[in-house]
């Protein structure tokens, strides 16, 4: 029996991955989502549901769970776009005219190919101190996943950039007392919400590095070196939330028959968001080109300049969209 062949297989189902289902469900294409973890959604929701995202037009703000939520009530008005969770791509292989795509479940054929897997696998980057195994189940999270869990308590947030700064400000109204703790004086978040920052009630504890970790009569103790100096602070908190940022790799991709070209372990593409394979395309944060920016709204953008491209070769003869409106009646 012949294999069902799908127009566009994307591999990845994180925010621009479902973006680029549902629009290619628009474009009447026969299109596949598989992605790996259980649910769709990827890290915003795996790590991240309640971080509050600012950078999606027409929202003053949603997290990371509406978000997602959102997402898969406007991918699931097109029920002919296939989901596939829990799947694993395994190789990715080139035929004469179309794609194999080997799973952990089945095997898929495909016409073209959209790589939507972020930075690929990733897990967060792990605080080095003395004595944090014997303190890590008990105190130490790397994400939030519930606010709840945090009422009442005194925290410490350990980390420099956008997503400490947006924890820190996230537990705040949570929190009995929230604390930054970060190696620089400053800080790499969006400036607005540096701003934000300082005019809250979180203390800011800058430059420390943290050095030990104890468990003081039922809670953390966190000495912290404070740098360019000999002196040593200790700070009392119930939790410690790093963020560190990821480690990410794209082992899978490395494994794949097709190898298209990478820069600095990210997928180069064109103006056509395609790849050096023909047929392959790449989106989100795993794409790059010359001034390319890694937030939500940039790939929600390039899904549509692939999806497009791929259509306009597969049904030359059909009319493209000219703009949104003109698309779904």
């Amino acid at each position: 029996m012949s294999r069902k062949l799908y127009d566009i297989t994307i591999i990845g189902g994180g925010p621009i991955g479902m973006f680029a289902g549902f629009y290619a469900g628009m474009r009447n294409a026969k299109v596949q989502i598989i992605e790996s973890l259980s649910e769709l959604g990827g890290q915003v929701n795996a790590l991240y549901p309640e971080k509050t995202i600012l950078d999606v037009a027409g929202f003053a703000g949603l997290k990371g769970s509406e978000l997602i939520n959102n997402l898969q009530t406007q991918l699931d008005t097109m029920p002919e776009v296939e989901q596939r969770v829990g799947t694993k791509v395994t190789n990715v292989i080139r035929k004469d005219d179309h794609f194999e795509i080997e799973t952990d479940q089945a095997t898929y054929e495909t016409k073209a190919v959209i790589l939507a897997t972020g930075n690929g696998s990733f897990k967060p980057r792990e605080l080095r101190a003395d004595n944090v195994d014997a303190v890590a189940e008990k105190f130490i999270t790397y994400s939030v996943r519930d606010l709840k869990k945090f009422a009442n308590q005194d925290v410490i947030v350990a980390g420099g950039g956008d997503s400490a700064v947006d924890m820190a400000l996230m537990l705040e109204p949570v929190a009995n007392h929230v604390s930054l703790l970060h190696r620089r004086n400053e800080f790499r978040g969006l400036e607005n919400m540096v701003d934000k920052l300082k005019a809250s009630s979180v203390e800011i504890l800058t430059p420390y590095l943290i050095k030990q970790l104890d468990e003081i009569d039922g809670r953390l103790q966190v000495t912290a070196k404070k740098l360019k100096t000999d002196d040593e602070s200790t700070f009392m908190a119930d939790k410690l939330v790093v963020n560190y940022g990821f480690i990410s790799n794209n082992k899978d991709l490395e494994s794949w028959q097709i190898q298209p070209a990478l820069n600095h372990h990210l997928v180069e593409v064109n103006s056509e968001m395609e790849t050096s394979e023909p047929g392959v395309f790449s989106i989100g944060d795993q794409a790059t080109y010359p001034g390319k920016d890694t937030l939500i709204v940039t790939g929600f953008g390039e899904a549509p300049v692939a999806i497009n491209e791929i259509m306009k070769r597969l049904y030359p003869d059909r009319r493209m969209p000219i703009h949104s409106t003109a698309l779904h009646k």
